[in-house]
């Protein structure tokens, strides 16, 4: 792994931590993070649905933006969560330290969009077996 390639890995990394840290909280509260939705006028039937669905983006999205592979499917499926998720819980009342750390994530996703010739850690491991093979 070059340089290049390890910054890139710990910056995929390290914006996908937040969503990572919140998905264990979001399972084990299921019930209490769906009164906490209700409570933001998500019509209680559809609660437990978007939350549902929030939980499948934030784990489908991390593993895919991390690993690099589909990193663009990764960086849109976290963006489906954290976009309605800020304007939601962080605009009414405004909360200009939340949205603007929301907006920094944003960033960093959107980068991630242009950032897709990146070698995902399965091609990664692909040629480190290559180059142990020819001891390169």
């Amino acid at each position: 792994m070059n340089f290049e390639q390890a910054k890139n890995l710990i910056g995929r990394t390290l914006i996908s931590a937040i969503f990572i840290y919140a998905i264990p909280g979001k399972i084990i509260n299921f019930e209490r993070t769906v009164e906490v939705l209700s409570n933001k006028n998500i019509p209680p039937n559809l609660a437990p649905i978007l939350l549902l669905l929030a939980i499948v983006c934030m784990i489908l999205g991390s593993i895919l933006f991390v690993s690099g592979f589909k990193q663009k499917l990764g960086a849109y499926l976290l963006l489906i969560f954290i976009l309605p998720t800020t304007f939601i819980f962080h605009f009414f009342p405004f909360q200009a330290k939340a949205v603007l750390m929301n907006a920094g994530l944003i960033g960093g996703l959107v980068l991630g969009l242009n950032n897709v010739k990146v070698i995902s850690l399965k091609e990664l491991s692909k040629h480190k077996k290559i180059e142990n093979e020819y001891n390169i």
